[in-house]
């Protein structure tokens, strides 16, 4: 299509949403674009105002977005790439047209140590902050990019689609926007693994064409029942997208062959509801996906425990749906999707549909973390994204009944901090389904979570490892970050040796390392002294500090002779008189001969000695040892 063809169909387009006055505006916009843009062309050789047109038509046709969008859409490039300013843009068409066009032009990076793409990813968080039609703007942008991508290099493919299936996809995931993100997910799949791609679509298109005629006579009851009880619906039955088969097959380590869902049923029913879904007196939309839940398991075996209600629990992105799966007559489970049409414009659309229950409230949320995001350093900010951009929730619920939404692989301590960061900086230890569990332990759908707090105790840096919310990351490496400067106020931060474990009170020697930290041995470690006749120039001076907050696993073997009540003696001294706490312990007794394994916390080497001397006074006691084999 010539430009002169496209230039009046996106006319048409903008005249069917917009006022004359507005249509004058946006005229005004595409021909400085135009003209601005007159002699660039696209790596494809077209000419470069085909690309302006396109953004502009998603952002207007796809996005249903208002005109000043609309002409940021048209203008987004022409900074960049021309020699009009953000402020000829301001006069020419105001303040909020520039403030959009500027948002999605790439600034000059001020730090060079940092990366252009990490930079550029700061700088659209940072800014998208403040008005999320940027970032609608910026998914349009490279939306048609990707169309477009076949005209790149194959470096440069693998660069963009990259970018996009790891930023941009999840970015129009968590907006609900779910036919870009889809078409984004499978554009990029298809350059960065075009024989998998290829091969994935190919199978799924035989297996589709294998089996209609089957499905199709599996469809047929469904459709029938529904209509015999007065409920308008469309049945349909659809493939996956290649990529969510692909990510499905590489997350789960299975072929395609192996799995489950190939395809979805998706059943969409019009707003007219039967009397029959009549609830004292009132028709609701839950009403008659429950009802048609119930038409249709009365046709087919229904899977135990497959149904999900997104209806009474929306997930954030205000997705709502009733989903169940059902025996096939292929022998495999189908899945179906029950929808009313709302609800799948809902799903559709997302931020863009209008009265979404709770999105502005979601969007607001979205908006801090975004700022959040672009705060922390280049190190963090990609696992930061990944943590706030998560494609998948789970619903769990705290033990007054109140819902907490929470990422797919979410762990106790993210609902802790979920709950308040109070509750997260004092987490112990929590109780999931009326089970006691580690902390870190990993929830799922549906779990009854409660959390046992403690004020002595503290974030811990293994936690890291499991919190998936950016709200859990955020506080942990804060107060990680707090006992860094502490320790740097007070003295460099030590490294202690593992074969001699010094503690506070013994004597102990330090070598600088290039790292500034200091490596702290016993005096009489054989690697001291191997250290200190080689590198005599790094010795500096150490001293240990006992401090409450502080405490070292020390290991002991102990023997004694069997009695009554020998280990109760033995935890009464250690817990009761010298008030430590026992990290493991481990007890065998062989011929009246007890071996007892206990790992205890101590603060020092002098408790460490009062430990070893009360011990010895126990009853039976013969013999204690540190489990190196030294005798103390």
């Amino acid at each position: 299509m010539d430009i002169e063809s496209l230039q009046n169909n996106f006319f048409s387009q903008v005249s069917a949403r917009h006022t004359p006055e507005e249509v004058e505006q946006i005229k005004k916009a595409y021909f400085l674009a135009k003209e601005l843009h007159k002699g660039q062309t696209r790596k494809s050789g077209e000419p470069y105002i085909i690309h302006p047109i396109a953004v502009a038509q998603i952002v207007n046709s796809d996005m249903q977005l208002g005109v000043a969008p609309v002409i940021a859409a048209l203008l987004h490039d022409v900074v960049e790439d021309t020699d009009c300013t953000i402020e000829d843009i301001e006069t020419m068409f105001g303040s909020e047209v520039a403030y959009l066009v500027n948002t999605v032009t790439k600034q000059k990076s001020v730090k060079k140590s940092a990366s252009k793409q990490v930079e550029n990813f700061k700088q659209m968080l940072a800014a998208f902050n403040f008005d999320i039609r940027a970032l609608l703007i910026k998914l349009a942008d490279r939306l048609h990019n990707m169309r477009t991508l076949k005209s790149m290099k194959v470096e440069k493919q693998l660069k963009i689609a990259s970018e996009t299936d790891f930023f941009y996809a999840p970015l129009a995931n968590r907006l609900g926007l779910y036919r870009i993100k889809s078409e984004l997910e499978n554009l990029g799949l298809q350059y960065r693994s075009p024989h998998e791609y290829r091969m994935i679509q190919e199978r799924v298109n035989e297996y589709v064409l294998q089996h209609s005629d089957a499905t199709e006579r599996w469809l047929k009851p469904i459709r029938e029942i529904l209509e015999k009880n007065g409920i308008e619906a469309t049945v349909t039955c659809e493939a996956r997208s290649v990529y969510s088969l692909w990510y499905k097959m590489h997350t789960t380590r299975v072929s395609l062959k192996e799995l489950e869902h190939i395809r979805v049923v998706h059943i969409c029913y019009n707003n007219n509801l039967p009397d029959i879904c009549t609830r004292n007196g009132n028709n609701t939309e839950k009403d008659t996906a429950l009802f048609i839940y119930s038409l249709i398991t009365g046709i087919y075996t229904e899977k135990p425990y497959s149904l999900l209600n997104y209806i009474d629990s929306p997930k954030e992105n205000g997705y709502r749906s009733l989903h169940c799966k059902l025996m096939g007559n292929e022998g495999r489970w189908m899945e179906v999707h029950i929808q009313s049409r709302e609800m799948y414009r809902i799903s559709q659309y997302g931020c863009l549909a209008e009265q979404v229950i709770g999105i502005d409230n979601w969007i607001e949320k979205f908006k801090r973390v975004l700022q959040d995001v672009a705060a922390q350093s280049k190190d963090q900010i990609f696992d930061d994204v990944i943590a706030s951009f998560y494609h998948d929730d789970i619903l769990v619920f705290a033990s007054d009944g109140s819902k907490v939404l929470l990422p797919k692989k979410a762990s106790a301590v993210d609902f802790a901090y979920e709950i308040h960061s109070d509750v997260g900086d004092h987490a112990k230890y929590a109780i999931v389904n009326d089970h006691l569990c580690p902390i870190t332990t990993v929830l799922e759908r549906g779990d009854r979570v409660r959390i046992g707090s403690d004020p002595q105790y503290h974030p811990q840096e293994s936690w890291l490892k499991v919190a998936q919310t950016y709200r859990a990351r955020v506080h942990i490496r804060r107060y990680l970050k707090s006992l860094e400067e502490d320790s740097t106020d007070a003295h460099p931060e030590y490294v202690l040796c593992t074969k001699c474990n010094p503690l506070p009170g013994d004597e102990v020697v330090g070598f600088k390392r290039p790292d500034g930290k200091v490596l702290v041995h016993k005096c009489n470690c054989d690697e001291a002294l191997s250290l200190s006749s080689q590198e005599g120039d790094v010795i500096t001076k150490v001293e240990l500090e006992a401090r409450e907050d502080k405490t070292y696993p020390i290991s002991f073997w102990i023997r004694a002779v069997n009695r009554d009540n020998f280990l109760f003696d033995i935890m009464s001294f250690i817990s009761g008189e010298m008030h430590l706490s026992i990290d493991s312990i481990n007890s065998v007794t062989s011929d009246e001969i007890i071996d007892c394994h206990i790992k205890v916390l101590v603060h020092s080497i002098s408790e460490l000695k009062a430990f070893v001397t009360g011990v010895m006074k126990i009853d039976n006691v013969y013999e204690v040892r540190r489990e190196n084999g030294r005798i103390l």
